[in-house]
């Protein structure tokens, strides 16, 4: 496969052309009578038009054939998708998954939409506020079908197995460690190489931005720069049998058939795009005398609600860094949340729990629920020498956090059989260390 080139930057008014189609944008002008190389003029919008122009963001397309150019949508089995969130009663335990199962490519093929298996969420898609957390497991590439979906932006992290995504703004090829971001109607297929398995955090009615950096400066966290946006690719490609076209509306599934492909796109501008982010580009900021800083300062990308400094939803990560704290129990700390907190692990093992927190599974700890190091990981960490040590070399956590009270599925709680039903072991051995006549215990450090 050829190396795929990219546009850097978030948030960019950026304009791209296919190669092959010199001087395909029009000049000076948006939608002209007739457009170079006799293409139509689309315009995909991702704001109210009279959002300001902070926020305004919407994308010009000049492609081949109009979207439109399809037949009608029909209702489809949408399998373990689902933005019903009272099929069980709530569920405040503490829970944790094993590695979901990727079904084998030799007993059945499950391409990424078939693949969709609905965890958790909360909100309501028709108001346009709420999320969704999604794990993605599949074998085998979407062929002649893409998706896109009418209810909100899709952030994707795949853990086993590259993606090379086409969407009408170009190709991306995705790998673990990285992450992308699909945007609210943004048509796409992906081709997979393997057994694959990922997460996906969905949001409803609001897009990704990066976090204000506040005191931090100017400079920091997930810089502009390192978000890379894909240059304009088309194929003029006749389908015999037809093109299925898959469509999210309103947590359904829908398909409608077509006889070209979709990513007919010969050129297009604009700042509203599909684009990735490679994880170990973050700059780690961290405490540097004593305490454990909140985990709010490793926020790679937030979707923001109505109140100030409240998201609907954060992406976290728990990236490589050294761990320099003195007099501090320097592993998270025991904690009861106003928010909603599901955690996966791309690689590697999570320092607050050595065992049991695997690649591929997750967690989620519901609003107040108490959660934190267990057993093992305090003993060891009350009594290490505080030197300055590397912590997570080789390991990728992250999470998902929400101001909502998200509700496990049935497919979360029963259908997928990876529930952990032991979890909440692993706090049992915790025993007490109160000193009532010693208000100073013994330095062990």
């Amino acid at each position: 496969m050829a190396e795929l080139k990219y546009i850097s930057g978030f948030g960019n008014e950026c304009a791209s052309e296919d190669p092959r189609c010199p001087g395909a944008l029009p000049e000076g002008q948006n939608n002209p009578q007739v457009c170079p190389y006799n293409l139509y003029a689309e315009q995909l919008s991702g704001s109210a038009f009279t959002c300001p122009r902070s926020t305004n963001k919407r994308s010009w397309l000049y492609r081949i054939l109009p979207s439109v150019s399809h037949k009608s949508f029909e209702f489809i089995d949408q399998g373990h998708i689902t933005h019903n969130w009272d099929e069980v009663d709530p569920d405040p335990n503490q829970l944790r998954w094993k590695p979901f199962e990727i079904p084998k490519a030799s007993q059945e093929k499950v391409d990424f939409v078939n693949g969709l298996h609905t965890l958790c969420g909360a909100g309501d898609i028709r108001s346009n506020n709420g999320l969704a957390v999604h794990i993605f497991l599949c074998n085998t590439s979407m062929g002649n079908r893409c998706f896109y979906n009418s209810d909100g932006d899709l952030l994707i992290v795949p853990q086993k197995g590259k993606l090379l995504i086409y969407t009408e703004f170009g190709k991306m090829l995705v790998q673990p460690n990285e992450i992308c971001v699909i945007q609210r109607g943004m048509r796409f297929s992906i081709d997979v190489f393997e057994e694959t398995r990922g997460y996906i955090l969905e949001v409803y009615g609001v897009h990704f931005e990066l976090p204000d950096l506040g005191p931090i400066g100017a400079n920091g966290l997930a810089n502009p720069r390192d978000f890379l946006i894909p240059v304009a690719w088309y194929e003029d490609r006749q389908v015999p049998g037809g093109y299925t076209v898959i469509n999210k509306y309103q947590g359904k599934l829908f398909a409608a058939r077509q006889d070209v492909s979709p990513f007919n796109v010969v050129a297009w501008h604009g700042n509203y795009t599909p684009y990735k982010y490679n994880l170990e580009n973050f700059m780690v900021i961290n405490s540097v005398a004593f305490d454990h800083a909140d985990p709010s300062i490793f926020t790679v990308l937030t979707a923001k609600s109505v109140r100030p400094g409240v998201a609907i939803a954060d992406f976290v990560i728990f990236p490589p860094r050294w761990g320099v704290a003195d007099k501090t129990f320097r592993p998270p700390y025991y904690h009861r949340n106003c928010m909603s907190e599901f955690m996966g692990l791309i690689k590697g093992h999570y320092e607050a729990k050595q065992g049991g927190f695997l690649p591929g599974g997750g967690s989620l700890h519901s609003p107040m629920t108490p959660h934190g190091p267990d057993a093992d990981c305090f003993e060891k960490a009350s009594k290490a020498k505080l030197a300055p040590e590397r912590i997570a070399d080789g390991t990728m956590a992250f999470m998902f956090e929400s101001s909502l009270n998200m509700a496990v599925t049935k497919w979360g709680l029963k259908t997928c059989n990876c529930l952990d039903e032991n979890y909440y072991k692993c706090w049992e051995p915790l025993k007490s260390h109160f000193t009532p006549n010693s208000r100073n215990p013994a330095e062990t450090n």
